[in-house]
């Protein structure tokens, strides 16, 4: 599948499979592809947290509480370090910006390996740093379940996007 299949393909998955696991391999393969994102002035500020135990699993779903999110066998959070990303001269803090190319990546991956994804921003933003114990310096950018869509679950065909001509301009 080449890229632009991928991004055509990817969609927010609101079905999980909870009795199939993401193998390690490929698990791995989505984290590098994060790892790899670039970052303002390579700084890479972030961490990946990967959500696998039952404990954890709870407290993480009790943040977002869907019964959709809690079939997902895994929870992929991303969180920075706002004290290690680069910062402009006019106080421009890049965290959010390189987090949002991580998390672009990380889906991505996810996709191209057959992962159900869906960017979730909406959460119990308190909750969640207390479950996740973050210094004060760190933010929580987004979360994603993580696994493989249900039997039967059937994409949409096509996704509705305004057309080139309306987002690019030549000058």
């Amino acid at each position: 599948m080449n890229f632009l299949e991928i991004i055509n393909r990817r969609e927010s998955i609101r079905s999980y499979d909870p009795t199939k696991q993401i193998p390690e391999d490929v698990l791995l393969y989505i984290l590098e592809a994060g790892r790899l994102a670039p970052s303002a002035a390579n700084f890479q500020p972030w961490q990946f947290v990967v959500v696998s135990s039952p404990e954890k699993l709870a407290a993480v779903r009790s943040t977002y509480p869907r019964a959709w999110f809690a079939e997902a066998p895994q929870v992929l959070i991303v969180t920075g370090n706002k004290e290690k990303a680069w910062k402009r001269a006019d106080g421009y803090n890049s965290i959010e910006t390189d987090l949002t190319i991580a998390m672009d990546h990380l889906i991505l991956a996810a996709e191209s390996q057959g992962l159900g994804t869906c960017w979730i921003a909406n959460f119990d933003y308190p909750a969640l740093r207390s479950v996740l114990q973050l210094t004060e310096n760190e933010v929580i950018f987004a979360m994603t379940p993580l696994g493989y869509p249900k039997t039967g679950f059937v994409k949409k065909s096509h996704k509705l996007r305004k057309p080139i001509d309306d987002v690019v301009k030549f000058i």
